[in-house]
């Protein structure tokens, strides 16, 4: 029997953690693993309320409370800081925690792990729920991230990592910044399940059109370096193929490469493994809910 943290972070959603812990307990029942929980709580303005009866498939439910909003990829990264630290584990399993991340999906991402121990397992999304606007633009963002920086990114926080992928994870700066391009910086080698989109348990999506640009350029600054060199060779070749013809107009992709480059360098200053190894000092208590 192998030991499983599920991992979620939150701000002020108790409603939603409340139901996916319900949703977590249910399909987790005849896995025969031991499963428990570690909650982190972004600073929450809302008052903690969580029911831990009848939950009966969990081991152990932990809240860990932060001093200050951090956001939800420093949550993630300080949640499994504190797990690799704090608690026996074998195995880490990041998720949502407003029900977008399906729980019917961890007998998934549990079988590929009897078959590839050492591997971390990716969801890769090959079905979303939300609005077609936000579908095309998140398309974009897909199809952008790829063409800047050559990495096909197909999965978000929801993963299983084994200890040797976790203890990669928190040596690498730029886990505090983006838990994605971080997993896919560090592991070549991953096993692709399919994951579909759940529908929020309760309320609107948090991802606003800005957050996703934010989210987008996270990503794209682990890999600054080949954005740069492409950048480089886009702007020779295009240059030259343009050199009779420069105007205002045709300067319009030079200057967005241009942008594009210095967002990225910027975004990169969101990398920092100090922060990231003194992360757990932003915890003010640790409620013990089972």
């Amino acid at each position: 029997m192998k030991k499983f943290f599920i991992l979620a972070p939150i701000y002020n959603d108790w409603q939603s953690i409340s139901k996916l812990l319900e949703e977590i307990n249910l399909n987790v029942k005849d896995l025969n693993q031991e499963f428990s929980l570690i909650i982190v709580n972004d600073a929450s303005t809302e008052e903690q309320s969580i029911n831990p009866s009848n939950l009966e498939n969990i081991n152990s439910i932990k809240v860990l409370n932060m001093r200050e909003n951090r956001g939800h990829a420093r949550c993630i990264a300080s949640g499994i800081k504190y797990i690799h630290e704090k608690e026996e584990y074998d195995y880490i399993i990041p998720m949502d925690g407003d029900g977008e991340d399906r729980p019917e999906e961890i007998k998934n991402l549990i079988e590929n792990i009897n078959f590839n121990p050492d591997k971390a397992i990716v969801g890769e999304r090959v079905k979303r729920t939300e609005k077609l606007i936000f579908k095309v633009c998140y398309k974009v963002h897909k199809a952008i991230t790829y063409i800047s920086t050559g990495q096909s990114i197909k999965f978000g926080n929801y993963t299983c990592l084994p200890k040797s992928t976790v203890e990669k994870m928190i040596n690498e700066k730029a886990t505090w910044s983006s838990f994605s391009g971080a997993l896919q910086k560090v592991e070549k080698d991953k096993v692709e399940v399919p994951s579909e989109r759940g529908i929020r348990y309760f309320g609107p999506s948090k991802m606003s059109f800005l957050n996703l640009i934010k989210h987008s350029l996270s990503i794209i600054s682990v890999f600054k370096i080949n954005v740069l060199i492409r950048s480089i060779l886009f702007l020779v070749v295009y240059l030259f193929l343009i050199s009779e013809n420069i105007s205002n107009v045709t300067l319009i992709p030079f200057y967005l490469v241009i942008l594009l480059n210095i967002l990225t360098f910027y975004f990169s200053n969101r990398e920092n493994l100090k922060e990231l190894n003194n992360s757990l000092e932003n915890i003010s208590s640790v409620d013990q809910i089972k």
